[in-house]
Parts: C-alpha cells; structure tokens; sequence
C-alpha cells in the first residue's frame, strides 16, 4: 500500500469512530480503576503495543456487602505476530449484577503504522460473542406466573475499533468496542432490554522526574448518550521501575487508591480500594481490584525497564 493510500484508509477509520458516536446510548459497561493496565478490554487497536506476549487477569469485586453487586472476572492476553505492524488479542469476560450475569469471548486485530521515529499509530477492530441471563432463582419473586421474570437467555454479536496514539512517553486513545446495538425480546415481548454501545477517550503522560521516580497522569472518560459522563481522574508514581503508587478519582462516584508491584521483569501485580463518594457508599464497604500481568518475550532493544502504561 503507497504512502499517499494508506493515510486515506487512516482518515477514513478515524472518521468512521466519530460518525458512529453520536448514535451511542448507554448501559455501562464493566468499569476497572486500574484502566490504565487494562487497556485492551476497551481499545482494540492496543493488541500488541507492548511488544511482547502480554497476558492479564482482572477481578473485580464491588460495593462489598451488597447483596448481588456487581462481581467482574477479565482475562486478556495479546501480542504482536510475525507480520511487521500486526497485533492480535483474545478475551475473556465474566460479569455478575444480582440475577443476571453476562460473558464475553473476543478477538482483537491491530495494525500500526509508524508515523514518526518515537510515533506510532495503531488501528484496531474488535469482534465476538456476548451471552446474556437471567437467574428467576435468584430473585424473591411475588408472583411466581409473571412470565417476564422466567429463565432467559440471549447471545448477541460484538463489533467495536478503536485508535492508539502513543510514543514511549504518552498515549491518547479512542475506542468503542461494540458499536452494535442490540434488542432482546421474548416472543411475547412482555421483557425486552437493550445493549447500548459505549465512547471511550483515554490519555496519559509520563514524566521522567529522575531516574529512580516517573510520574503518569492520566484520565478515561466515557461517554453513551442517555447518561451522565463517566470521567476517571488519576495520578500513579513509580519508584525504581519496581513500585506504583496511585490515588483516582472518579467524578462524583468514587476515590481509590492503588499500590502496583513488578515482581520480576515478568510479573506485575496490582490492587486498588475503591471509597464511594455517593450515598451509596453508606451501604457498603467499598470495592476491591486485583490485577495480575504476565509478559513474555523480548521488547525492542533500548526499552530495558518495565514500560509504565
């Protein structure tokens, strides 16, 4: 593809994201606070940019104490391939609310193009399955005939992209990773709900304050018409390429604090508290990530340290 080809085709992928926005409505998806490690759960086009084989396991337990809160299970691995540019990836997802619960399976494809020396852009796409239900069993039902309240079970597809920017300095991303949406109905229609898509914006930047001490801030914010905009604020240190320190807020929703910790040169492991800011936080204990990486392979030469998003 000529050089002059190939930056239409980027143009054209771009837009298209745009175009597809103003369509979105909302049902939120799984929320993380360690976004800033999962980034391939929500952007596509981040399959392969870390340049080696990168696996990640995620639970998360929320509003502790809560009959039916939410309880999130993610696993995702990706890396790039022998073909110049290419990424993939695989994902896995449980997601738990009361009576219902969801699970996802998807494969993500990346392609980068280098824009500059230390600048490159990747395109990504998204595909897979959503397998939605709902538990009657689990719930204290007044009247046991209401047939909107009976075993159901959906499965939809998924079909997201997303972009990447981003040097060994900084990085902006925007993403939706299903822009279908998608009606479920029983025959009779008596229960119907909708799987709304979502709009993600994420950025970070590092600052080298010396040579044993980084400082990244970085934001997401999330954006499906019908609800109020989701914004994560957040600030992590790392010290000596070997501890992370952060604190998040989450615009009128909740504070976290987060503590990382690269075991090895392989490994890296993560927890956050989450502290609810709304009224909601006087009936529960707050929420609970936990994070686990797990990387091989060789990076490119000159990067030696653990790269910090």
């Amino acid at each position: 593809m000529t050089s002059k080809k190939r930056n239409i085709a980027v143009l054209v992928f771009v837009l298209s994201l745009f175009f597809i926005a103003p369509t979105m409505e909302a049902q939120q998806d799984s929320q993380y606070t360690q976004y800033m490690y999962n980034t391939i759960s929500i952007n596509p086009a981040y399959a392969g940019s870390r340049e080696s084989l990168s696996m990640l396991g995620v639970y998360r337990s929320q509003w502790v104490g809560l009959d039916g809160a939410p309880e999130t299970l993610n696993f995702s691995a990706h890396s790039p391939i022998g073909v110049q540019g290419v990424g993939i990836g695989l994902g896995v997802l449980s997601d738990k609310l009361g009576p219902t619960s969801e699970s996802i399976l998807s494969l993500d494809f990346s392609y980068t193009l280098r824009l500059a020396k230390n600048l490159k852009l990747a395109l990504g796409v998204k595909g897979g399955v959503s397998m939605w239900n709902l538990d009657p069993t689990k719930l204290n039902i007044q009247h046991q005939n209401d047939v909107s309240l009976n075993q159901q079970d959906y499965s939809s597809p998924i079909i997201g992209s997303g972009v990447y920017l981003y040097t060994d300095k900084w990085y902006v991303g925007l993403s939706t990773p299903n822009f279908l949406e998608t009606k479920h109905y029983d025959d009779i229609q008596a229960s119907t709900f909708t799987e709304k898509a979502h709009l993600y914006l994420m950025a970070g930047y590092v600052f080298e304050m010396n040579q044993r001490l980084k400082l990244k801030p970085a934001f997401l914010v999330k954006s499906v018409t019908g609800s109020p905009l989701a914004v994560d604020l957040s600030l992590n240190a790392l010290i000596n390429d070997g501890l992370t320190l952060g604190m998040s807020y989450r615009l009128d929703a909740a504070v976290s604090v987060l503590a990382g910790f690269q075991l090895t040169n392989t490994i890296m492991v993560g927890y956050t508290y989450d502290y609810d800011t709304t009224e909601l936080g006087n009936y529960n204990d707050g929420s609970h990530e936990i994070l686990l990486r797990f990387e091989l392979g060789t990076r490119r030469r000159g990067i030696v340290n653990p790269r910090f998003f």
